[in-house]
């Protein structure tokens, strides 16, 4: 069990805080099914499945819980619900360690006519709040994806060939094999820059490689960006915020190519959430982000092991 009782506080504290954030500013608390009869498809995410054993007529067995609850969130908004969150649990597998718990919480949000640079602003408005109550003091930096690796590495993350991104690396030992252009990216931010972030620094990162869009829009300039945002606090990334993507044709193009690539890997496809793509078209537009709550309360809590802030972690579950 956590060594501190008082986290536990602080994370009744935190939620009270955040949902009276929302109220204020008239988003709606909603909650949505953990299982589903679809899944992630995003090849870097692992999700755990299970098989229901009541009668057929409810609906396929194999049963996914969900790593986000963006999919019904998307679905409630093409019905006209407007904007809402969620702040409840999700489930990783292979995602366990100092840093990481295979179940954590995530607090998710939707504005409707927002895009990603109007919401990364609200996520550093509930920052604010949130560390100024705790007693921090922070500076907020706000870069492109292009400018922090120009600053950071001397490199145009944009259009370097995948070599220079190899011999940025430096001296951090990686098996290359299979890597590819992307892999090299993340490698670089999470080996070479993110250690960079003093520990009172908010970092808002925006306007990502077009190839790392997710289920973001794409702007169309040259080179093509991805209108999608992270932020840091510390070296820690706490949320990701797309400029979303409405176009049911696109993303279904997008789950086939995330299955192609499970494919290529050996690992199992995951079955596309047919409901969603049905409605997607009538999605109106908007921003999402999802916040990471442990990742928040680490920071809150000045720990760097998400056992602190948890009342049992995975292996004590």
């Amino acid at each position: 069990m956590s060594q501190d009782l008082k986290h536990l506080r602080l994370r009744a504290k935190t939620y009270a805080r955040i949902r009276t954030f929302f109220a204020e500013r008239g988003v709606l608390e909603v909650e949505t099914p953990m299982l589903s009869a679809a899944g992630n498809t995003d090849p870097n995410i692992q999700s755990f499945h299970t098989r229901f054993s009541g009668h057929v007529d409810a609906g396929p067995a194999q049963r996914w819980l969900r790593t986000s609850p963006e999919f019904p969130l998307k679905r409630l908004l093409a019905a006209g619900l407007g904007d809402c969150y969620e702040l409840g649990r999700v489930f990783r597998d292979g995602e366990a360690g100092g840093r990481h718990n295979p179940e954590f919480t995530m607090l998710e949000w939707y504005r409707v006519g927002w895009d990603d640079a109007r919401l990364a602003r609200e996520v550093i408005d509930l920052l604010e709040k949130l560390l100024l109550e705790a007693g921090r003091t922070f500076d907020i930096v706000e870069t492109t994806y292009r400018g922090l690796f120009h600053d950071a590495l001397g490199i145009d993350a944009l259009t370097a060939p995948i070599e220079t991104l190899q011999g940025a690396i430096g001296d951090v030992h990686i098996n290359g094999e299979g890597l590819t252009r992307d892999d090299w990216l993340d490698l670089l931010m999470t080996h070479r820059i993110q250690p960079t972030f003093t520990r009172d620094r908010v970092t808002v990162v925006s306007d990502f490689p077009a190839s790392q869009c997710a289920l973001a829009r794409i702007r169309k300039v040259e080179p093509p960006v991805a209108e999608r945002f992270e932020v840091y606090v510390g070296q820690y990334e706490v949320a990701n915020g797309y400029h979303e993507l409405n176009d049911p044709k696109e993303q279904r193009a997008r789950f086939e190519r995330d299955n192609a690539v499970r494919r290529e890997r050996g690992q199992h496809e995951v079955p596309l959430d047919e409901n969603l793509l049905a409605v997607l078209g009538a999605m109106p537009d908007c921003a999402g982000v999802a916040m990471g709550v442990e990742r928040l309360l680490m920071v809150l809590a000045d720990t760097d092991r998400i056992a602190d802030v948890l009342a049992f972690p995975f292996n004590e579950a």
